[in-house]
């Protein structure tokens, strides 16, 4: 995976920290979750697309805010929305829930 393939690398915010310790939307809607999401722009945490509401998609439409990462323990890849492709990023640090 190649992060030359990703044309929005420079609207990553380098110290966005997760908003919770699942998907927030959830947590406030009383949901469920299959898989977490974080944004890298802001660090909202949001369900993936295997997930009944797909906060991290709903998350991608409402603000724009273009590249995700996996918030699974041992998972580093990321996602763009926009160019749809996988990729990783080893110099940048991860994050995953307990």
């Amino acid at each position: 995976m190649s992060a030359g393939t990703c044309g929005h690398l420079d609207q990553v915010d380098a110290q966005a920290q997760p908003s919770a310790g699942g998907c927030e939307d959830c947590l406030r809607e009383g949901g469920r979750w299959v898989h977490l999401r974080m944004c890298r722009i802001c660090g909202h945490v949001g369900c993936c697309d295997s997930s009944p509401s797909k906060h991290a998609t709903v998350h991608n439409a409402s603000t724009g805010h273009p590249i995700v990462s996996s918030f699974e323990p041992g998972e580093a890849w990321w996602w763009c929305y926009e160019d749809k492709v996988a990729f990783e990023m080893p110099d940048v640090p991860s994050f995953a829930h307990e």
